[in-house]
């Protein structure tokens, strides 16, 4: 059974989180395992960086499922292992989407993410509506602990969840009726939007507790820089002074002796990551205030 590689490669660029895709957008970076690689994770970066051009920083495996075949095509069937991995975009490149653009409703620092989600909970009201009365009221609990409603909050990390939720009322496009009307949101093909939702939602939980977001920063950064780039990750607005005093306080990191060149006003200062703690911040962990959005 022949074995395939998905590659969720994420960057951030100008405070947006950026996915690489191929085919317009549709497909994410895959290819076969080799037999020369001595591990899965070792053939993934060999055939990531071969193939783009890409070091790669942090890398995790998400998940493996087995691909349906064409049966049409004489296909045999296949495993497909998906990665996550961290890097940074090269000027001039192409390829990278706004991972934003297939779940719009994600990205809470919006307005328009945020009057998505209330679109998106009549629709879904409607489809619990349509059901007998036992099996609509357990929708309307999925519905309000994965949208966040009825005084229960946006839990960033669901991301799956509310994707999948979507699919089974038939409001995305990978599933609804002919003529149906879908959620605003790029599909992909096959898979591909559930193995991104797995990525972003694997990487949202690992900023809580790894200081993995300094892979996808500059070598050198102001701490606005920083927050923007969490929260464009978590897709949640934070507070700034809160924010500054949690890092600061964890000896994440220092300053240097520049400051920004682009800044109006007050020049502000320059900080890089200390990578001499990087090794114990891997093992105790790091806390970012995502819990606390305004």
């Amino acid at each position: 059974m022949p074995t395939k590689l998905i590659a969720v490669l994420i960057a951030v660029s100008e405070d947006r989180p950026m996915v690489l895709t191929l085919e317009g957008g549709r497909v994410l970076p895959s290819g076969p395992l080799e037999a020369g690689h001595r591990s899965l994770q070792t053939g993934l970066r060999l055939w990531v960086e071969r193939q783009t051009g890409h070091a790669l920083g942090h890398v995790e495996q998400l998940y493996t499922f087995a691909d349906a075949p064409d049966n049409d095509a004489g296909d045999e069937r296949s495993v497909l292992i998906s990665y996550l991995a961290l890097t940074r975009i090269h000027r001039g490149e192409h390829g990278w989407r706004n991972w934003y653009d297939y779940f719009p409703w994600e990205d809470q620092t919006a307005p328009d993410g945020r009057a998505l989600v209330a679109r998106i909970a009549a629709r879904l009201e409607d489809w619990a509506r349509a059901a007998p009365p036992a099996l609509g009221a357990v929708r309307r609990q999925r519905i309000a602990l994965t949208f966040g409603l009825e005084g229960l909050g946006w839990d960033d990390e669901l991301v799956l969840q509310r994707y999948e939720l979507l699919w089974e009322a038939g409001l995305v496009p990978e599933s609804a009726p002919p003529g149906g009307a879908a959620v605003r949101g790029q599909d992909m093909a096959g898979d591909g939007r559930r193995i991104l939702a797995t990525a972003m939602a694997r990487l949202r939980a690992k900023i809580r507790y790894r200081p993995v977001i300094f892979e996808l920063m500059p070598d050198s950064f102001t701490l606005l820089h920083l927050q923007r780039t969490v929260e464009a990750v978590a897709g949640q607005a934070m507070h700034k002074q809160n924010f500054r005093r949690l890092i600061t306080q964890q000896d994440l990191v220092e300053e240097t002796a520049e400051v920004a060149p682009d800044t109006r006003g007050r020049p502000a200062r320059l900080f890089r990551f200390r990578r001499e703690v990087i090794g114990a911040r891997r093992i105790a962990g790091s806390k970012l205030p995502l819990t606390r959005p305004v």
